[in-house]
C-alpha cells in the first residue's frame, strides 16, 4: 500500500487485515474492508498528528514574535498573538468545567451513537452551553459572565443603551458618530458594527432584560444553540453517519472560551440557523420549503446587519447550495433562491428606510479601524498569526480535521459520501477565514471576530479515525481549559 505525498490513501482504496470465518483449517483469511476517514491506516494517522503538531509549532512560534516584537508595543495585544493576559487562576466554574469536560470524553461518542436524533441535538444544545457557562465562571460571575457585556466598549452598557431612548433618531444618526474625530463617538465594538448588533440589547432592555446578567444568559443561550444548527445543517446535506460524530466536538472545541460571553457568539447562532434552514429549503427537505428558505434569508440578512464581516456568509452559503445539488436537489436549490432574496429583503428596506445606509456605514468603519490600533498594528505579523489564533479557537483535532476535509472536498466521486458536506463546509469555514484575514481589517482579536467561520471547522474533526475521537476531544478540552486558566481573555 503505498501514501500520497499529501497524506494517507483516498477512501476506498484503503485494506485492512481480518480474521476469516471460514469452516476449513488453514491460515485466517485476508478480508477486504472499504476504508473510510475514521478507519484510516496508521499514515492517514501520522499525517494527522503532524497537521497538530505544525499548527503547534506556529502558535508557539507566533508567541515568540509577538513576544519579540510586542517590546516596541505596535501589537497592541498583552499576550500576543491572544488578546489576553497571562494571569494563572481558578474559580467556581473550575469543577464544573472539568466535570463537563470528563463527562463528553467518556460518553460523548456513545451518546452521539445511540441517541434519537431529536433528543441528541437538545442533548447537545444542553451540553454546549454547560461548557460554555463552565469555562466562563472559571473568571468569576462578574468578571467572568455579568461584567463582559456592559464593559467600556460593549453594548449593553447601560449609558450606550440609554442613547438609544429615541431609536428612530440614534438609527437616522447612527453613522454621524462612527468616526473617532465625531462629537459623542460610538464606541468600538458599537462603531464596529452595523446598528442590528445594539439594537439586539436595546431590545432586551426594552423587554424587561436590561443589564449585563441577561445579556450574558441570552448571548450564551443563543450561542449554545450554533452546535445544534450545525448539526441540522450537516445531517440535512449529507446524511447522519458523519453529522453524529461530529456532535462532541461542536460542543467541546475551544470556541467556548470565547462565545461565553460574547455577542459574537450570538452572531454565529444567527448565521448557522441561516444556513441550516438554507439547507432545509436547498434540499427539499423542510415540509414548506418557500418558508424555510424565506426564513433563512431573514436571519442570514440579519446577520450582515449584525456584523459588516458577515457578508463572507455568502461563501458557506454557496457550499450549501453546491452540497444539495451534488446530492440531486439542483431543482430545489433554483426554487429556494428567490425566496432567499426575498427573506433578507426586508431587514435591508427596514434599516434603509430608518436611515442607516449599509455601505455608508461600511466605509466610515473602515476609516476609523485605521484611526485606531488598526491602521498601527503590523500586517505582516497579523497576516499569519491570525491563522494560529483561529488554530487555537478551532483547536487541534479541528486542525487535523481540516486537513482531511480538504482532501475528501477535492477527491472525485466523494460527492455522495456522509463525509462530504461535512468537508465542504468546513472548507467554506475555512475560505472565510483567509478572506478576512488578507482583508486586513481584522488584525489581533480574530479569536472573537471569526466565531461564526471558526465554527463550521469543528466537525471536521469528525473525519479523524472514530478510535481516536476520545484522545482528540481530550486534546480539545485540554486546551479550553488552559486558555481559561492561564490567561484572561479581553477584548
Amino acid at each position: 500500500m503505498t501514501s500520497s505525498p499529501l497524506g494517507p490513501p483516498a477512501a476506498g482504496t484503503e485494506t485492512e487485515t481480518g480474521t476469516g470465518t471460514g469452516t476449513g483449517p488453514g491460515p485466517a483469511a485476508e478480508t477486504v474492508v472499504p476504508a473510510s476517514p475514521a478507519s484510516a491506516p496508521a499514515a492517514g494517522r501520522r499525517w494527522d498528528l503532524l497537521a497538530a503538531g505544525l499548527a503547534a509549532v506556529a502558535i508557539t512560534t507566533a508567541a515568540l514574535v509577538g513576544r519579540a516584537v510586542n517590546d516596541r508595543d505596535i501589537l497592541h495585544v498583552h499576550f500576543p498573538p491572544l488578546s489576553a493576559v497571562w494571569e494563572p487562576h481558578y474559580g467556581p466554574g473550575t469543577p464544573a468545567a472539568l466535570a463537563v469536560a470528563a463527562a463528553v470524553v467518556a460518553y460523548g461518542p456513545a451518546l452521539a451513537d445511540r441517541l434519537p436524533w431529536r433528543r441528541l441535538l437538545l442533548t447537545t444544545w444542553a451540553a454546549s452551553m454547560a461548557w460554555i457557562w463552565s469555562l466562563a465562571l472559571v473568571d468569576g460571575w462578574r468578571d467572568g459572565v455579568t461584567g463582559q457585556l456592559t464593559a467600556t466598549n460593549e453594548y449593553a452598557r447601560p449609558e450606550t443603551v440609554a442613547r438609544f431612548a429615541d431609536l428612530g433618531h440614534a438609527v437616522r444618526t447612527f453613522t454621524d458618530h462612527i468616526l473617532i474625530q465625531t462629537p459623542d463617538n460610538w464606541p468600538a465594538h458599537i462603531a464596529g458594527h452595523p446598528p442590528a448588533a445594539i439594537l439586539t440589547f436595546v431590545g432586551l432592555d426594552r423587554a424587561g432584560l436590561g443589564g449585563g446578567a441577561w445579556a450574558a444568559v441570552f448571548c450564551i443561550t443563543v450561542g449554545g444553540s450554533a452546535a445544534v444548527a450545525v448539526l441540522v445543517a450537516l445531517r440535512t446535506l449529507g446524511g447522519e453517519e458523519r453529522t453524529r460524530r461530529a456532535a462532541p466536538f461542536l460542543v467541546l472545541g475551544p470556541w467556548a472560551v470565547w462565545a461565553g460571553v460574547s455577542a459574537d457568539g450570538y452572531f454565529a447562532a444567527v448565521a448557522a440557523w441561516g444556513l441550516a434552514l438554507l439547507a432545509l429549503a436547498a434540499t427539499r427537505t423542510a415540509r414548506r420549503p418557500a418558508g424555510a428558505a424565506t426564513g433563512a434569508g431573514l436571519l442570514l440578512g440579519w446577520a450582515v446587519y449584525l456584523s459588516y464581516g458577515l457578508t463572507l456568509l455568502v461563501l458557506p452559503m454557496a457550499a450549501v447550495l453546491w452540497c444539495a445539488a451534488r446530492r440531486g436537489r439542483g431543482t430545489g436549490v433554483l426554487r429556494t433562491l428567490p425566496w432567499v432574496v426575498l427573506g433578507a429583503l426586508p431587514v435591508a428596506v427596514a434599516f434603509t428606510a430608518a436611515g442607516f445606509w449599509w455601505w455608508e456605514g461600511y466605509t466610515l468603519l473602515h476609516e476609523r479601524y485605521y484611526q485606531g490600533f488598526g491602521g498601527e498594528r503590523p500586517y505582516s505579523y497579523w497576516v499569519w498569526a491570525n491563522l494560529t489564533v483561529a488554530a487555537i479557537s478551532a483547536g487541534l483535532a479541528a486542525v487535523a480535521g481540516t486537513r482531511r476535509a480538504v482532501r475528501t472536498a477535492c477527491r472525485r466521486g466523494a460527492g455522495r459520501s456522509s463525509a462530504y458536506a461535512v468537508a465542504v463546509m468546513a472548507v467554506a469555514g475555512l475560505a472565510c477565514l483567509v478572506a478576512a484575514d488578507l482583508s486586513g481589517l481584522s488584525k489581533a482579536e480574530t479569536e472573537r471576530i471569526w466565531l461564526p467561520f471558526t465554527l463550521w471547522l469543528l466537525p471536521a474533526a469528525a473525519l479523524l479515525p472514530a478510535r481516536d475521537h476520545r484522545t482528540w476531544l481530550t486534546a480539545q478540552a485540554a486546551v479550553a481549559l488552559a486558555v481559561n486558566h492561564l490567561l484572561v481573555t479581553s477584548w
